[in-house]
């Protein structure tokens, strides 16, 4: 029987590689991992999610044969959907923000799906938001709505894969654990599983300025009129996804726009990883609690997307200048 050939392109999801980082990490005390999740079909770790929320919602007669999902999405876990929805028979359309990159939105086309382009600098319950726009036209469209951020099938997905990944690939040596923020999935998911086998295992998560994120972590107190505009895409959040819990979450880092874009542009130079924005702050706020570490830790880091979907903006030195960046 011929061997590691699957039936379609949805079997290759997971089992992505732990690569070791060297030069970035050359003064720090312990070992320090990257789980490069830009080798998920989807080029981001959000195929992971896209799989189990749909088999869930299949599981469930939520979703039928023939039916349009409908998502608002970074890119990252539309591109995933899309994915798995050629590969099972639904239609797409996706709400994007406008902040992200002209890439995400093309690269949705080309798959099959329907795209919208919804204005920022808005409050998620205003109509125009990319939030009001996917769940008016799931309405419209009798579609199934995914709801990543609150749909507990997120975490769920990293719980049952990203974890036990982690924890066999580093033979349950891991003392740290840390991604970037966003709906909550990667962050709690893998870190319900990790602190399950080791309660010890710090779970920690980058969060960029602008996003009310860490404040809610470190007070209680949700307030979205702390919310402000950022330039890193796919991490943040200006309200509080149900995917969270702070009970598996043990330190949140803040991160600026510069810092992290510029790391995005020092991982391909530097180890040869070209990665989107949220991976880039992930790496820099790994640099920023480099005085945490022991000699004997081992620290993991998520970089979630690969930098092909931010051509025209991190790598590219007129809009990076036009932004102040560089």
């Amino acid at each position: 029987m011929m061997k590691d050939v699957y039936n379609h392109i949805v079997e290759t999801i997971g089992n992505t590689p732990l690569v070791r980082l060297n030069k970035i990490t050359k003064d720090f005390p312990c070992e320090v991992y990257a789980k490069v999740e830009y080798f998920n079909p989807g080029n981001s770790i959000k195929d992971r999610i896209a799989l189990q929320l749909i088999e869930d919602a299949e599981k469930s007669g939520r979703l039928k044969p023939g039916d349009t999902i409908v998502e608002c999405t970074s890119g990252n876990t539309g591109m995933g959907l899309a994915l798995v929805a050629i590969a099972k028979g639904y239609k797409c359309v996706f709400t994007l923000a406008d902040k992200m990159s002209r890439e995400k939105v093309d690269i949705l086309r080309a798959m099959g799906a329907e795209v919208h382009v919804c204005p920022t600098d808005v409050e998620p319950d205003d109509p125009r938001s990319y939030y009001s726009v996917a769940a008016r036209i799931a309405k419209e469209r009798n579609g199934w709505n995914p709801d990543q951020y609150n749909n507990l099938s997120n975490r769920q997905a990293h719980y049952l894969s990203t974890g036990p990944e982690i924890w066999r690939q580093t033979e349950g040596r891991i003392t740290h654990y840390i991604a970037s923020t966003g709906t909550g999935g990667t962050l709690v998911g893998t870190g319900m599983y990790l602190k399950e086998q080791n309660p010890e295992v710090q779970i920690i998560g980058i969060d960029p300025a602008g996003s009310i994120l860490k404040h809610w972590f470190d007070t209680h107190e949700v307030k979205p009129e702390l919310a402000r505009v950022y330039a890193v895409e796919g991490m943040g959040e200006d309200f509080i996804p149900d995917n969270y819990d702070r009970n598996f979450i043990d330190h949140m880092e803040t991160i600026d726009d510069k810092e992290s874009l510029l790391m995005c542009r020092r991982l391909a130079k530097e180890e040869g990883l070209f990665c989107g924005s949220s991976a880039g702050a992930a790496v820099q706020g790994l640099v920023q609690l480099k005085n945490r570490f022991k000699p004997t830790d081992v620290v993991v880091v998520i970089l979630h997307d690969h930098g092909s979907r931010y051509i025209g903006k991190i790598y590219n030195d007129d809009w990076m200048k036009e932004k102040g960046f560089l």
